[in-house]
């Protein structure tokens, strides 16, 4: 008889293809399946794949009966709110998921655990972990960031659902997760609550990393327009600030970006790129939620706008050709003056972090206001460490804000925080300037 798999996955896109090598990688066998079956054996017939103990299934039985008890089937299925050709509703129709459920509670029994690890919608995730409890299974929902290579290599992961679950998916999850602290060794994927938090949690991590970004582009903008940087300068500011408050991933990357020229015209490929952004809905589910809630996550709300502003590139050409602006204005205070230029730079960098902690206060605000209202007793301190690493929104102030939700746990708002309150004061002037 052949050796049982560790864990079945279904949902062979690449973020489901790089889970399973990471899962290979840290010594767990892996059942996969996908509903084209060709995918499959492209897949398990690959260089990367093939030698490992990855076994192809061409059906859902096949890969439910080559998985170990209690068994553990992991799906990684697109969400209709995440294609852009499906209408946008608020809470959208998510038949096929639900459809490869149904098919699972009859192949599996009590004790199995049914795992979803895409952007789902918190509400879907509370209803079908009780309806899967309710047939004697365990249901997962989790949130898993990084993207492709952080599926690859290490994601953080954020899992709610069913309590008893957990102990049956942390050894997998922790072992595949990105690690950070001094050794290295400090998983980040730890248990968030009962039902749908996890996705709720990975919700709000979506929506912080939206607003960042808009910040981001906001003191990109400042420098670009007000001083006339070049992508040489701007390059150095990013550098010099990823050293200090601001280091993350994505000052990190928005600083590599200024480097990069286009092979075919030679050109900064930052000057060439389409002003426009799409979005996959959770940034918006987030701005809806926290209406529901009473709570004012104002930052994450207005990158959102932004981001539905941009996509109207067609109606802002039109228009520009109909409305007159101002004529754009460079800031002279930098001209001649390489200390005014330095003060000024140093001003955007101080409104940058003092916007940035505004936008982790909204989003803890709302996290905690929505634990209460569903009963998740989230802790929040953790939570911050699990964005550590592996994801979109990694960057070192996380560590202050576990340790003000250490200091004080029922902290109600993180600039009520001694080193949050202490760092938006010290920003106020510049940040108004």
């Amino acid at each position: 008889m052949a050796e049982k798999c560790d864990i079945g996955l279904m949902g062979l896109a690449v973020m489901g293809q790089n889970l399973v090598l990471n899962m290979e990688d840290h010594g767990f066998s892996v059942a996969v399946y996908n509903r084209t079956t060709s995918k499959v054996d492209e897949f398990v017939n690959s260089d990367e794949a093939k030698g490992r103990r990855i076994v192809g299934c061409h059906s859902l039985k096949e890969l439910v009966d080559s998985l170990s008890r209690p068994r553990k089937v992991m799906l990684m299925i697109k969400s209709p709110d995440a294609v852009p050709a499906i209408k946008d509703v608020l809470y959208p129709d998510v038949s096929a998921i639900d459809s490869v459920i149904e098919q699972l509670i009859g192949l599996l029994e009590p004790g199995d655990v049914i795992i979803d690890g895409g952007n789902t919608h918190f509400r879907d995730t509370e209803r079908r972990t009780k309806v899967v409890e309710s047939k004697g299974l365990l249901y997962i929902g989790t949130g898993v960031s990084g993207g492709e290579e952080g599926a690859r290599f290490g994601p953080s992961i954020m899992p709610g659902g069913s309590p008893d679950a957990w102990p049956l998916v942390k050894p997998i999850f922790q072992a595949i997760s990105a690690k950070v602290g001094p050794n290295g060794d400090i998983p980040c994927c730890e248990w968030v609550g009962n039902r749908g938090a996890g996705h709720y949690v990975k919700m709000v991590h979506n929506g912080i990393e939206y607003g960042d970004m808009q910040l981001i582009c906001e003191a990109y903008w400042m420098l670009k327009l007000a001083l006339g940087m070049s992508n040489e300068e701007l390059y150095d500011v990013f550098s010099e600030w990823n050293k200090g408050e601001l280091d993350s991933y994505l000052i990190e990357i928005t600083r590599d970006i200024f480097s990069v020229k286009d092979p075919e015209t030679g050109q900064y490929l930052v000057d060439l790129i389409l002003d426009t952004a799409g979005a996959k809905g959770t940034g918006k589910w987030m701005s809806q939620l926290a209406l529901d809630l009473g709570v004012p996550s104002t930052l994450v709300t207005t990158a959102v706008y932004a981001r539905c502003i941009s996509a109207m590139k067609d109606a802002r050409v039109r228009a520009s050709k109909l409305l007159d602006g101002p004529t754009p204005c460079v800031c002279t205070c930098g001209a001649g003056d390489p200390a005014a230029k330095k003060e000024f730079i140093e001003k955007v960098r101080k409104a940058l972090y003092a916007s940035k902690i505004c936008s982790y206060a909204q989003g803890y605000v709302q996290m905690c206001a929505a634990g209460k209202e569903y009963d998740w007793n989230l802790n929040l301190g953790p939570i911050a460490l699990l964005w550590r690493g592996g994801c979109i929104i990694r960057a070192t102030f996380l560590e202050r804000i576990k340790e003000a939700f250490d200091k004080n746990l029922e902290l109600e708002n993180l600039l009520l925080d001694p080193y949050f309150k202490n760092a938006v004061e010290s920003s106020q002037t510049a940040w108004r300037d």
